[in-house]
Order: structure tokens, then C-alpha cells, then sequence
């Protein structure tokens, strides 16, 4: 008989006992290491992770900053309109991604399906626009203009529009054409995209996907300041979605209003006079082409003299900025970018690069005191030069006699600075010039009025012009020298032969270069922000102020003013005594010079605001020639150029002179209505800023007459304040006055 263990367990049932033991120990080993892993070593980790899953956050956009004018009207502000946007993300969930959704909404919106379908779509290299180019994960707008029926259809029938959303938004809103648009000065926005938000989160300004970023002018320069914070709210909530309490919020902090020195009255009668001065450009008659000019494009500055502001600045063509403004369609996008849209986009009076004709002699002549010649000397200012074989003409081949520099200036003789610019050219040594031996006075002038760089302007992608001087020249020929050598011909067409010449020598300064650049001519380019800057700077006695359009910064309470001081980049290079003569020339120019027809004999008060002026007709192979027109007073500097608009004073020298009457309240007979001026000071007060973000600024008194004649000629309605003021749209004059200001005056112009 077996003998069993008092505990009934055999030996075989004791193994395996003792082998599920083990297997519980280790068990029980693994799942207390895997505890120690996840809440000791990881725990961190997967408490963040937990917490983030628990916890939903709530953006509320920030209010974007007002863009003022310097009394406080609004440029560029903020309305509440009714948005209607898809989430890309929910769309891309769908077996269709979307499509049958997006139908539907098109038909409820009024939209082709096309449209709609394209402004989903993402931004990349081989997508043109229209497409999205914010982040793929943000709302994506589809319309900012829907009806409230519309809204409320989508809302109350939204399991048929998953994924699409109609709310209130603040919607940024631009003066449309005509009602001082300065499109190009303020700029426009967009949405953010992903490698801008990767690129600003560790800086003090980050993006959030909600957000607009300026894309462009003023919108772009001072983005940071009227961007302002976007609140976040976070809620917790459970495993359904239930809020059940609040973790924390950051409120929004509104953007800060930007105060420019624009007046917003002054803005209007340039872009009215600049378009109107190309239109009646078109109607006169090129006779050196046979056609009616072109005035294809044009630009116009209205400078502070004694500190650099802009007072008014348009270009021509431009174009309505809220267009951008909710996602820009196909259409409007190949108006602004398509080969016939001439550029809108373009701010040509920062980036529009031309020859500056004989606006540039005052840099001539400055070059010419500095090189030793006496500026009351007498040169002969004869109908022709010639060098060489080579004959260069004085404009209409007047003969002057022989003449001091301030006389040439003021019936602006080519040929007095022909004869001083191949005369230095001899003495710097000719086409073969020892090394160190050029002084190069005209080139050097040229540097030290601030051509050939950016004048410092406070607007974003402001280029620099050029000065053709010996090193340009080199570097442009080595960049060229292989085509020019391929296509070039000693007897071949006008282009064949300077091909040629430019293979043989192009690196070189000839006689014929730096004669043609003495007047402003040749290879020279100069931006119209350059020349107003020069011109404002012989007014205030030689400084060089960066231009700015920023004034002040000032928060949204109107609590914190920071104020944009006028800074310089230097001085003229001339003596007091220099710029005294030049002063006094200019001022002929105006009264017996080439601009008497526009000024001293259509009644100007030269006697209480002296004027002086430039005029300029700048040549241009294979193009009509661009129309200069620079002036100044005591108070301000007015450049206007107009391309293929011809003369200077024929085509832009109308529209200044009523910029000016328009100014100081200049009546058709010379007297000075102060009651009708717009602008005989500039503006130094700032607007003031309440603490609850309205704005008080002064109310224009509005003239009745003076109205009905602006909308007789086609003016645009008065613009309108966020105070109700009415903007005085007085432009000097109504349409028939003007014209015979046209007619006035000898039809000799002289450039």
C-alpha cells in the first residue's frame, strides 16, 4: 500500500504547484515591471499625453490694428461679416473628399462648384492660384459676403453641410478705388502657412493657424504691431466631449492702430490727378512714333519736406485690395498677375525703375561745383554736341548762348552738361584710365545723393536704381559679354551694332556713356521715392531723410504712443552758397524756365509760396519717352512720372500743379482761399486714441459747390470718417480750367 502525505499531494501534484507558483511570481514580476516603466520611468510623458487628451483649447482671434491717416481716418480696418468655411480635414474623411458637400454649398452660395473646389485646394509649387496656401488644419474661408439666409441654411441644415461652417468674423476692409485707396501702400493679407508658423514658434511672436499675416506694404511692414495675441481658452472635458471645467485662458490682446502720416484727402486728389494726367496723356500725339502716348503706368509722391513723411503716395494702375480679402478668386487673380494686368501689384513709386531725364541735372551740376567748375561761369549751351563722329542734340536744338549752371538748369541745356561731362572724362584719363586715376565727380555725386541703394523707406521690397559707374560696368559685362559677342554686328541693325560694341568694350567707359549720363539718360534708373527724397532734401537746406509712411504706433486703448521719429541717411554734397543758387534756379524754373507755362503764367503766388521745379523727358529705346515732373516748396516735395506719357511738363505737370492748388487752396486766379485748403501745413498733432477704441479725429467741412463739381467731372463720392467727416474733394479747379491750364503757355517744352 502507497503512502500518501498527511496533505493528500503527491509529488507529481507538489512539481506542479511549484511550477504554477513560478509562473504567477513571474507574472506578477513582468506586470509590476511594466507598471514601474509607465508610471515612473514614462509617467511624465503619459501624464502630459493624458491631460492632452482631456483638455480642448478655444482660439479667439485677435483684432488686427487699424491702419489711421494722420487724422484718424481709417485707411484699413476691421468689419463683422458673415464666413463661410470648410475644414479640410473633415472633407478629406469623405469617400468623395468632399465633393457632393462642396456642391451643394456652391449652389446655396450662388457659386460655380468649380470656384469653390479650387479655393480648397492646397498651395504647392505646381498649383497656381487660386488654392489655399494657409495650414492645411485651419478653416479654410470659401466666402466672407454671405447673406444671412444663406447662413442660416447651412446652419440649420447641417448634416447635409458636414464639415462647413458659417460664423461672424472680423474681416479686414480696405477703401475701394477711388476713395483714397493707396492699395499699394497698405498692402494686403493672407493666411499663415505651416513653415511660418514652424519658423516664428520659438521667437516672441508666434502664429497661430488661425491667423493673417501681412503680405505686403504697410500690412506686411508693421504686421507684428497690428497683428495683436489671439486668446486661447482651455476646457476640460471627459471621454464624451463634456466640458466639465475650465483650465486656464489667455485673453486676446487687440492689435495696435498704426498712425500714418498719409492724409487721407491729400491721397485722394494724387490718385485723381495721376489718373487723370494719364488719361489726357493718351489723347496727345507722339510725333516721334506716329501714335497717341501710351501713359501705360505711372506714380506720384507728396513728401514732407523738413522731415521725410509721406503725405500721399499712389500708383497707376492699382487695384482693389479686398479683393484678398476671404480668399482671392481665379478671376481676380489673373487681373492682378496676368500678362495684360500691367502689375497693379507693383508699388512703382518704390519699385518702378526708369532713366530720370533732366530731374537728374541737379546732381550734374552739383558734381560739376564739386569737379572746380565755377557755377556762375559761362558755358556755351549750343543746338548740338559731337564727339567722335557722334552728334548729341539739345532738346528741340535750342540754342542758348553761352550761359552759367543756374541758367542751364532753368531752360535745362543739355549740351552745358554734354561739354562738362566729356570734359571730365578726358581728364579722368579717357577710355584707358590709370588704375586709382578717375576722380569719377559725376558718379561719385550721384552715391552721395542716395542713388544706387534704398532710401530707407519703411515699405517692404523697396529696390535701388542703378548708377552705371565703372564698376557697374564691368560686372554687367562680364555677366553679358558671351550674347553680346554671339548676336553682335559691325554692320548689322542699331541693336546688332551696339551689341558689338558692347562684346569689344563694354566694360568700358566711353565718352557717349558718361555724356548720355550727365542728363540723366543712358543706363542711369532712379525710383521716384529717390528723387522725391533728393528734392525734398534741397528744400530743408541738404538733408537726406528716410521717407516713412509710420507715424506712431498706438495700442488699442490709446494708452501707449510710440512715436516714429524722422531719421537721415546724410547730406547733400554741396556748400550753402551751392545749394542758394540751385535754390534760386529751381525757383526760375518755375517762373521763366521750363515750367513758367504751368506755374508763373497760369497765376501761381509765387511771391507767398515760392515754387521750384524740374522738368524731365527721359528717353527710352524702343518706348516713348517717361514723363518727370519734380517739385518743392517750404513744405513739400511732389514727384510725379508718368512712362510713355512724354514730356514733363506737358503730361505730369498739370496734375502736380493741381496737387499743389489743391494743397494750399490756390484759386484759378493765384489767390489763397485757406478756407479751401486742404493741407497748407503739414499735420503734426496725432490723432487721439480713446480708451475705448474709438477715434477722434477733426470733421472737414464740407463744400457743396465744390462736391457737385467733383461729381460732374467723375470724381469718386466724398470719403467718410469713422466721426461722419466729409473729405473736401477740391483738386484746383474743375475739368475745363484745367484744360486750358493745358492749352496755356508757350508749346515750346523744354526738358
Amino acid at each position: 500500500m502507497t503512502n500518501i502525505p498527511e496533505t493528500g499531494r503527491t509529488p507529481r501534484v507538489q512539481i506542479r504547484l511549484v511550477v504554477i507558483q513560478i509562473l504567477v511570481l513571474s507574472l506578477l514580476g513582468t506586470l509590476g515591471g511594466r507598471l514601474w516603466y509607465l508610471q515612473i520611468r514614462e509617467g511624465d510623458a503619459y501624464a502630459k499625453e493624458a491631460s492632452g487628451n482631456h483638455v480642448q483649447q478655444v482660439v479667439e482671434p485677435a483684432v488686427r490694428g487699424s491702419i489711421l491717416d494722420a487724422r484718424g481716418v481709417a485707411l484699413a480696418d476691421n468689419e463683422t461679416r458673415l464666413v463661410v468655411s470648410a475644414s479640410r480635414t473633415d472633407l478629406l474623411k469623405m469617400k468623395d473628399d468632399g465633393k457632393a458637400v462642396l456642391t451643394k454649398l456652391a449652389k446655396v452660395l450662388g457659386m460655380s462648384a468649380e470656384d469653390v473646389m479650387l479655393k480648397v485646394r492646397l498651395c504647392d509649387a505646381k498649383t497656381p492660384q487660386p488654392c489655399w496656401n494657409g495650414s492645411p488644419y485651419q478653416p479654410i474661408p470659401i466666402t466672407d459676403e454671405a447673406t444671412p439666409k444663406q447662413a442660416l441654411q447651412i446652419r440649420e441644415r447641417a448634416e447635409d453641410f458636414p464639415g462647413i461652417t458659417a460664423e461672424p468674423e472680423a474681416v479686414r476692409r480696405y477703401a475701394a478705388p477711388g476713395k483714397s485707396n493707396a492699395a499699394q501702400v497698405l498692402g494686403y493679407l493672407s493666411p499663415v502657412t505651416d513653415d511660418e508658423i514652424t519658423k516664428a514658434q520659438d521667437t516672441d511672436s508666434p502664429y497661430l493657424r488661425s491667423d493673417q499675416v501681412g503680405r505686403s506694404g504697410l500690412e506686411r511692414q508693421y504686421d507684428k504691431e497690428l497683428r495683436g495675441k489671439a486668446g486661447v481658452t482651455r476646457y476640460e472635458v471627459d471621454n464624451l466631449g463634456r466640458v466639465i471645467g475650465q483650465a486656464e485662458a489667455d485673453e486676446a490682446q487687440p492689435g495696435a492702430n498704426l498712425v500714418t502720416s498719409i492724409d487721407a484727402r491729400v491721397q485722394r486728389v494724387a490718385e485723381y490727378e495721376l489718373n487723370d494726367a494719364m488719361k489726357e496723356a493718351r489723347k496727345q500725339f507722339d510725333d516721334n512714333t506716329g501714335e497717341n502716348y501710351k501713359a501705360d503706368s505711372g506714380a506720384v509722391i507728396v513728401m514732407e519736406a523738413k522731415t521725410g513723411r509721406i503725405v500721399a503716395m499712389a500708383s497707376n494702375p492699382t487695384y482693389d485690395p479686398n479683393a484678398w480679402v476671404g480668399g482671392i478668386s481665379a478671376k481676380d487673380y489673373a487681373k492682378l498677375t496676368g500678362k495684360k494686368s500691367n502689375y497693379p501689384l507693383l508699388n512703382r513709386a518704390i519699385q518702378g525703375q526708369s532713366a530720370p531725364g533732366s530731374t537728374f541735372k541737379v546732381i550734374s551740376t552739383a558734381a560739376a561745383v564739386e569737379a572746380g567748375y565755377d557755377f556762375d561761369g559761362r558755358y556755351p549751351c549750343t543746338s548740338s554736341y559731337s564727339v567722335g563722329g557722334q552728334v548729341f542734340k539739345n532738346f528741340e536744338s535750342e540754342n542758348f548762348g553761352p550761359i552759367n549752371l543756374g541758367r542751364a538748369l532753368e531752360v535745362s541745356c543739355d549740351t552745358v552738361f554734354y561739354g562738362l561731362a566729356h570734359r571730365e572724362w578726358q581728364r579722368d584719363g579717357g577710355i584707358n584710365p590709370k588704375k586709382g586715376e578717375p576722380k569719377d565727380y559725376f558718379f561719385k555725386a550721384a552715391h552721395q545723393f542716395g542713388l544706387g541703394k534704398e532710401t530707407g523707406i519703411d515699405l517692404p521690397n523697396e529696390v535701388t536704381g542703378r548708377v552705371p559707374d565703372r564698376q557697374w560696368k564691368q560686372s554687367y559685362w562680364n555677366a553679358n559679354k558671351d550674347a553680346w559677342c554671339k548676336t553682335g554686328k559691325k554692320d548689322g541693325s542699331y541693336v546688332e551694332k551696339i551689341a558689338y560694341e558692347n562684346c569689344l568694350e563694354g566694360n568700358k567707359m566711353r565718352a557717349g556713356d558718361e555724356i548720355n549720363y550727365s542728363i540723366g539718360q543712358g543706363d542711369t534708373l532712379v525710383t521716384p521715392i529717390q528723387m522725391a527724397t533728393i528734392y525734398a532734401a534741397i528744400s530743408n537746406g541738404g538733408t537726406l531723410y528716410n521717407p516713412t509712411v509710420g507715424k506712431a504706433v498706438v495700442s488699442a486703448d490709446g494708452k501707449k504712443v510710440e512715436e516714429i521719429k524722422p531719421s537721415s541717411h546724410g547730406r547733400l554734397p554741396i556748400s550753402r552758397a551751392t545749394l542758394s543758387k540751385m535754390d534760386e534756379a529751381l525757383a526760375g524754373v518755375a517762373t521763366r524756365g521750363t515750367a513758367a507755362w504751368r506755374f508763373a503764367q497760369v497765376g501761381w503766388p509765387q511771391d507767398k509760396i515760392p515754387m521750384h521745379a524740374k522738368t524731365g523727358t527721359a528717353e527710352v529705346y524702343g518706348k516713348q519717352t517717361t514723363s518727370w515732373f519734380a517739385t518743392y516748396t517750404k513744405d513739400y516735395s511732389i514727384v510725379m512720372t508718368i512712362s510713355q506719357g512724354g514730356t514733363g511738363s506737358g503730361a505730369s505737370g498739370p496734375a502736380v500743379r493741381n496737387i499743389y492748388d489743391a494743397l494750399y487752396g490756390v484759386s484759378d486766379d493765384g489767390t489763397i482761399d485757406k478756407k479751401n485748403a486742404l493741407l497748407p501745413t503739414p499735420q503734426k498733432s496725432l490723432p487721439k486714441v480713446r480708451t475705448d477704441g474709438t477715434i477722434k479725429s477733426p470733421k472737414i467741412a464740407k463744400d457743396p459747390a465744390k462736391d457737385q463739381r467733383a461729381s460732374q467731372e467723375g470724381a469718386p463720392e466724398p470719403d467718410e470718417t469713422q466721426q461722419g467727416a466729409t473729405v473736401n474733394t477740391s483738386t484746383g479747379g474743375n475739368r475745363d480750367t484745367r484744360r486750358r491750364r493745358r492749352r496755356r503757355g508757350s508749346r515750346r517744352m523744354l526738358t
